[in-house]
């Protein structure tokens, strides 16, 4: 048996993503803290725009508003950019709190 992310469920990348603009320092479990931009994020996971080195499967621990530290998933990559997945989906009022609080002007937030 295999230890590791269940990186099988793509089909969430659908979820509705909003817009952000969030420097963050991430643990990367073998790289140490990396700098990362996100640029968007669901409740199911996020992207950044700037992730050299960074390969499918590789795992990190981000400190988000509201809900803290959460370990993600890289579960795809093109050129600078990447996307996680959370190892678990934030609860609705939780992301709805991250999203006022990174995303705090109300015409760039997508409809609820």
């Amino acid at each position: 048996m295999t230890a590791g992310a269940n990186l099988s469920v793509t089909d969430l990348r659908r979820a509705a993503r909003h817009p952000v603009d969030y420097p963050v320092i991430v643990e990367h479990f073998a790289h140490g803290d990396l700098k990362l931009h996100v640029c968007n994020i669901s409740a199911h996971g996020f992207m950044v725009d700037d992730a050299q080195g960074l390969e499918r499967g590789h795992r990190v621990i981000i400190r988000l508003p509201v809900v803290g530290r959460i370990e993600a998933y890289v579960i795809w990559t093109r050129d600078d950019r990447a996307g996680f997945q959370f190892e678990r989906i934030i609860r609705l009022d939780d992301f709805v709190a991250i999203i006022d609080t990174l995303q705090p002007n109300p015409r760039l937030r997508r409809n609820r």
